[in-house]
Formats: C-alpha cells, sequence, structure tokens
C-alpha cells in the first residue's frame, strides 16, 4: 500500500503538520489519468500520420487517356465472353489480358486458365460454309411439318430449327430429327452446361461509353456486326445465375470502394437477360508526396428480363454491362496535417487531463478528510455523554 501511495503526482498539504502526504485514492486517480493520457496520445499520433483528404468537382478535360476494365465473373453453368461498343461496332483493337477457366459444377478448377480472344471470328464464314454444305446436298430433307413455300427442303439440322422458328412453333426434339442424328452441333450441346467457366483479367478500351457483354450461344461476326447464334438450344437451357467477384475501372485507390463487387445473380427463370448500367466518374488522387493516380469510381443499376428466343421478344439471355463516364471529375489530394498542430494538441492532451485528475483527486481527499473529522467529532460528544 505505501508502494502504491507514491505514485500519486498529486500530494497534499497537511495543514497541521505543513507536510505533503501522497494518498492511496490519488495514486488510483494518477494510474487512470496515465492510461487516459496514453489511449489520447496513440490517438493523436495516428490521427497525425493520417493525411487529411480534400475533394473538388471539375469538369473533366482530359483526353486521349485508356480505360482499364477489371473484371473477375463467374458464370457456374454455361459460359461465353464478348465485347462490342455502344454503336454496335466491335472493339477490333482492344489491349486486353482476359483468361477463361473451366470449372466444374462444383466450382472447382477443371484445367489451368486459357487466355481468350474477346472478338472471335472463328464463324466469320458461317454463312458461306453452310451454303456450300447446302449445294453439295442433292436431295430434299423433310422439315417436319414446318416447310414454306420459301424453304422446303431442309437439308440440315440448322434448316430444321430455322423453319421451325419462322413457325414460332416450339424447337423439335434433335433426337427425332434425322439431319440432327450426325449434326456436330449435338455433341456441343450436350456438354454446353455441364460445366461452368470463370473470366477474369483486364482489358484497355477507348475512353468513351461502351459495353461489353457475356452470354451463351456462338457467335460470328456478318457484315461487320456482332451476332449471337443461339438456336441449338431451348430457353429453358439458360440459367444466366452469375458471380461477380471483381468489377472495377481503374487502378485500385485508398477510400475506393466497387459497389458491385462479390454479387451474386440469381436467375429465377430461364433465358434470363441482365443489364447493369454503370455510371463512371473520372477520380484523380494526389499523394502526399506528389504523385497522381487516375482512376474511376461507378455506380449501378440493374435491371432483368426474361426473352422468347422464339417470339420475337426483344433481347437475348446473357449478362449485359453498359457503361457511361460522367463529363464531371473529382480530384482527392492528400495533405499532411502540420507539426504545431500536433505539439498543441498532445499538449493540450496531457495537461487537461493532469489538471482534471488533481481536481478530482483533491475533492476526494477533502471530502475523506471531512468524514474522518465529522467521525471524531461524534466520538468525542459520545464520550463527553458519557461521562
Amino acid at each position: 500500500m505505501q508502494i502504491l501511495r507514491q505514485l500519486d503526482v498529486h500530494p497534499k498539504v497537511r495543514e497541521e503538520a505543513d507536510i505533503l502526504v501522497r494518498t492511496f485514492s490519488g495514486a488510483i486517480v494518477t494510474i487512470i489519468s496515465t492510461i487516459i493520457m496514453g489511449i489520447l496520445f496513440m490517438s493523436e499520433i495516428n490521427y497525425y500520420l493520417t493525411p487529411s483528404m480534400s475533394e473538388e468537382l471539375f469538369v473533366d478535360t482530359s483526353r486521349g487517356s485508356k480505360l482499364r476494365i477489371n473484371l473477375d465473373i463467374i458464370v457456374p453453368t454455361i459460359s461465353c465472353d464478348h465485347a462490342m461498343d455502344t454503336t454496335g461496332e466491335q472493339h477490333l483493337h482492344i489491349e486486353h489480358n482476359i483468361f477463361k477457366r473451366r470449372l466444374d459444377l462444383n466450382g472447382k478448377p477443371i484445367e489451368d486458365p486459357q487466355r481468350t480472344n474477346i472478338t472471335d471470328t472463328k464463324a466469320v464464314n458461317k454463312t458461306t460454309e453452310k451454303a456450300m454444305e447446302i449445294s453439295s446436298t442433292e436431295t430434299c430433307g423433310d422439315c417436319y411439318g414446318a416447310a414454306t413455300e420459301s424453304q422446303r427442303c431442309c437439308n440440315t439440322c440448322e434448316d430444321v430449327r430455322e423453319a421451325y422458328r419462322l413457325k414460332k412453333w416450339a424447337p423439335p426434339d434433335p433426337a427425332n430429327i434425322k439431319q440432327c442424328q450426325n449434326d456436330r452441333s449435338m455433341e456441343k450441346i450436350k456438354h454446353a452446361f455441364a460445366q461452368g467457366c470463370q473470366i477474369y483479367g483486364y482489358m484497355e478500351v477507348n475512353r468513351v461509353g461502351g459495353s461489353f457483354h457475356i452470354a451463351p450461344g456462338d457467335s460470328f461476326s456478318v457484315n461487320h456486326v456482332h451476332v449471337h447464334d443461339v438456336q441449338p438450344y431451348t430457353s429453358t437451357h439458360f440459367n444466366m445465375t452469375h458471380k461477380i467477384r471483381h468489377l472495377s475501372f481503374g487502378l485500385n485507390i485508398p477510400g475506393k470502394t466497387n459497389p458491385m463487387d462479390d454479387t451474386t445473380v440469381i436467375a429465377t427463370e430461364g433465358a434470363m437477360m441482365f443489364y447493369h448500367y454503370i455510371k463512371i466518374v473520372p477520380t484523380t488522387y494526389v499523394r502526399t508526396d506528389g504523385s497522381t493516380l487516375f482512376t474511376n469510381q461507378f455506380s449501378v443499376t440493374r435491371h432483368a428480363k426474361q426473352v422468347s428466343l422464339f417470339t420475337g421478344e426483344s433481347g437475348m439471355p446473357g449478362i449485359f454491362f453498359s457503361y457511361e463516364l460522367s463529363p464531371l471529375m473529382v480530384k482527392y489530394t492528400e495533405k499532411a496535417k502540420s507539426f504545431g498542430h500536433f505539439a498543441t494538441n498532445t499538449c493540450a492532451i496531457i495537461g487537461g487531463v493532469f489538471t482534471v485528475a488533481g481536481l478530482i483527486d483533491s475533492l476526494l481527499y477533502h471530502s475523506a478528510a471531512e468524514n474522518r473529522l465529522g467521525l471524531a467529532l461524534i466520538v468525542d460528544a459520545t464520550q463527553v455523554l458519557g461521562e
């Protein structure tokens, strides 16, 4: 107890002896006030070392820079990825590093990721090949009730499906169509929904509004128009459930949030079309050392609908991202706090806590002294009455 009393930094003057007295309560007050001063001092250091941030808003006049799109998207049941801008023309010279990784239905990788071409034109001459195939066939195949004046013969599986589509009939069962028995697309259809795909990486495009999408089916170009062929599949097959693990535009900066990260979108029906409208705000981040980072923040609005592949309903199943850049730019500037402000606050913390602790200790000491004095008077009065 005597050792603890030595910690009292507020010694009291004993009036009758004119000496300083250290008390147990004073030691407790000293310990508590020291802890409080330490906590406040560490908080002040953290505040001093954290740069303040100022914000500015002005018209974006920058030109010629690229827009980097970072993405990591998983489609559990189907996979394909393409890119096209808002005018319908393909991005023919995109700098990109996009990979596709095949996944099983449990989401586990099947093979190493493969780098993919965004603008896949492997089927550009599809219509020409089809015409050659028809011309080499001399027989007139059955259209299974869907023949018309303009199309009396269906020599390929594709012709039968097209005839049914024009009639707005449900697609026929390929197993009952003779032309589909040896069709190479049948094998492709069987495995189309037996695995998923992870599409990840980045691409750099011109800094203008545009779009990109992930959609099922075969893609090809006809007269410079990007086309998806989804006729081999029925609408109920398309489960467009997907998980957006990451989507951002530009570099990551402190305090930047990406609202679409770790978002899972469930398709409640077949052949769903998911549209994500993204508004991008160019952002400049100036560090305390003078270096500048250029990035983007964005907000997103979502829309979903079911489309029909055979009744003329507009749209097609897939995941579509349409982005538009704001004409305004936000500038964040880091500013270091002055040492004078830090020193002033530190002195205020030490002096303020020390003063308040002294007042509390003095109050406790005098209260205890008055209680002892009152108790002594009561004892003396009792003795006098006893005599």
